[in-house]
């Protein structure tokens, strides 16, 4: 393969000989890729494919995985084959690998660009978050001290999503001069012409955030690419400070005449007749009747799918904190100080950070004040752009470094939940601890009352859901989360909680001997009547109801199930042993505890009353307490309901195993 480096200031004629082959290369086999599994992005591909050769001829690259490789995030992941075709061409891997198995189930090469293939550093697809990964790498390179550049390639379409002018900002404000964008220009998008479906001006808002902008008129012409490439490459640019943007002209399909300036091809493969005649037009040889043979006789299989694994950092989680039961503080004061107390044993001065925090125009709320005063180098305010802090947070995540990303729980759950979703798929290591969770926001009301964390990050394969119950456990989790090499989530609410005191009431029950534990609960309390399993605020509040009906002589256990994801199913087995539990949740009581202690009894075949309690409606604005008493969530009120589940489960109907019939139903 061709590699310039970068470094003369023109191609030679031989080079440009060679890009040309190269690129009837590439032509060939996006139209092949294409064509084969009839479907896929031909049109974005071929217009792209000139300034993919160039930039991918001049990077560094001593290994895929080097630490110190030139990075390039492919933003508009549709383009799939023109990227997998330049890769290829590049001997990333075999070129038939890549024509067999492109969008076939099982296998590596999707429809959107994946790091499971060799050379692809982000999965994307989603438009607009391919910028804010590109930043989170060009500044955990900075860290870093390596003088890398990271390219961000993006289509013009996506330059509608307002995320990108989010990463814009923020690069720009941390100067980071490492990283450089491309623009594919080709004026189309799905349903037809960029100026109609969304006018804008491209090169005057990134002109206008304080990007170096180069326009290359022609985006099919090596000598005019090169020129710009190599300007933002080395720093060659009217304000070398500055990152940079190359907006290549280009032609949507190409080098294949009925799919030139043609918006349908954007996302539609050619016919096999189409095929033949594209392949004749770009001069690249049709061999698609032997590779459809051999495609159609292999076997489904499942291999090679798994990302790249993050470089682990190694964590010192220092010497928890343990406060008084006669203390009552928040959970977002523990965690600023763990998080503070974190990068004091792990960033040692004049070295590069292990520990950074990053938060949005909420550096006091969350605590991460604390980190700021102590190590103001290891934080970072973004602004009110969640959006892109949170997509530039999971890739950061993957750079060497502990990332911790804290926001309240609307904005970095339900607002970004896509930009998780995507640090879940690229299985980042990133530690999302949000404040202000459920009704506990209290006067804030329901637009901040976030009551569906549970469900949503319950739904991502690779993160981890912990909750903790009071400031004790708060401490503990942070720094158990900081040294695990997996995608972190930690809800809490914003209330002041009383320290969770042991069973004689003397000492905290999360003490100096005491260590969290994932996938193990805490039993709070004894009981053989009745199991009461919370997390989080209602924790203590499930003690409370357990002194309220002790009074009464009932006997109630609970269990605080601070490890959500994984669950604890031996603890829930063991609670239903009562024959009775109830789930006591500030979370949509559709979607939380009570639905997770049900699939457990469910899969396992065991009989067992169940009670769900939570929040069952949008909450109003006031107290936290008074909140949770109108939605019958005060200890008083879940008390008498315990009680009363209690009756009810002795009438002769239940005692049978049956339900009650209604008096109208007889």
């Amino acid at each position: 393969m061709l590699h310039t480096g970068f470094e003369q200031p023109r191609l030679t004629d031989a080079q440009v000989t060679a890009l040309d082959a190269l690129r009837v290369q590439c032509a060939g086999d996006v139209v092949k890729m294409t064509t084969l599994a009839q479907s896929g992005h031909p049109g974005g591909s071929l217009s792209s494919l000139h300034f993919l050769l160039v930039l991918y001829a001049g990077i560094r690259r001593p290994g895929v995985r080097d630490p110190d490789r030139d990075r390039v995030v492919v933003s508009h992941g549709h383009i799939s084959p023109g990227t997998y075709s330049v890769l290829a061409a590049c001997d990333y891997f075999p070129r038939e690998r890549m024509l067999m198995d492109f969008r076939r189930a099982g296998t590596p090469f999707s429809g959107h660009v994946e790091t499971c293939v060799p050379g692809v550093e982000w999965n994307t697809g989603n438009l607009g978050q391919g910028l804010s990964a590109g930043v989170g790498m060009a500044l955990a390179a900075r860290l870093r001290g390596s003088d890398l550049r990271v390219a961000v390639c993006m289509g013009d379409g996506e330059q509608q999503k307002g995320q990108i002018a989010e990463a814009r900002r923020f690069a720009v404000k941390f100067g980071l001069a490492n990283l450089f964008g491309v623009i594919d220009l080709n004026g189309l998008q799905i349903g037809g012409k960029t100026s109609d479906i969304m006018p804008q001006n491209i090169a005057g808002a990134w002109e206008a955030e304080g990007w170096n902008v180069l326009d290359v008129p022609d985006g099919h012409d090596w000598q005019q690419l090169y020129a710009a490439l190599r300007a933002a490459y080395r720093h060659e640019t009217a304000r070398p400070e500055r990152p940079t943007v190359v907006i290549a002209h280009t032609v949507m399909g190409k080098g294949v005449s009925f799919m030139e300036n043609k918006h349908q091809f954007h996302g539609a493969a050619a016919s096999w007749e189409q095929a033949a005649q594209a392949l004749a037009e770009i001069g690249a040889e049709n061999d698609l009747e032997r590779l459809k043979a051999k495609r159609a006789a292999l076997p489904l299989k499942h291999e090679g799918r798994e990302a790249p694994p993050a470089p682990e950092v190694a964590i010192d989680p220092g010497q928890p904190r343990t406060l008084g039961v006669d203390v009552k503080t928040d959970c977002r004061s523990a965690y600023g100080d763990a998080l503070a107390d974190l990068a004091a044993v792990n960033n040692a001065a004049g070295a590069p950070p292990k520990v950074v925090g990053f938060t949005c125009d909420l550096m006091e709320s969350v605590k991460m004040n604390v980190l700021k005063k102590a190590q103001p180098a290891a934080f970072f305010e973004a602004g009110i752009q969640e959006h892109h802090t949170a997509a530039m947070c999971g890739a950061m995540s993957r750079e060497g470094l502990r990332v911790f990303f804290s926001t309240f729980g609307v904005f970095g759950c339900a607002e970004t939940y896509n930009q998780q979703r995507l640090s879940d798929i690229n299985e980042a290591r990133l530690k999302v601890v949000l404040t202000h969770c459920g009704l506990d926001v209290g006067e804030d009301g329901p637009t901040h009352q976030n009551i569906d964390y549970l469900a949503l990050f319950g739904s991502l394969f690779h993160f981890d859901v912990f909750a903790p119950a009071d400031p004790n456990q708060c401490d503990r989790i942070i720094r158990c989360i900081a040294v695990r090499e997996t995608d972190s989530f930690v809800p809490m609410g914003r209330s002041k909680l009383p320290v969770i005191a042991d069973e004689t009431g003397k000492r905290p029950f999360f003490d100096e001997a005491y260590a969290f534990t994932p996938g193990k609960a805490d039993r709070l309390r004894s009981g053989s009547e009745v199991a009461v399993l919370a997390f989080g605020p209602t924790s203590w509040r499930a003690v409370k109801v357990h002194e309220l009906l002790k009074a009464k002589g009932i006997g109630v256990e609970v269990w605080n199930m601070a490890s959500l994801k994984p669950l604890d199913r031996e603890a829930v087995l063991r609670a239903a042993e009562t024959g009775m539990i109830v789930t006591y949740e500030d979370h949509n009581v559709n979607t939380g505890l009570g639905l997770l202690v049900a699939n457990v009894l469910a899969e396992e075949r065991v009989q067992c009353r169940l009670l769900k309690l939570g929040v069952t409606f949008y909450g109003s604005s006031g107290l936290a307490d008074q909140l949770y008493a109108e939605q019958g969530l005060s200890p008083e009120q879940v008390a008498a309901r315990v009680e009363a589940f209690l009756a009810e489960a002795s009438t002769p109907e239940s005692a049978a195993g049956g339900r009650a019939v209604p008096t109208w139903l007889r």
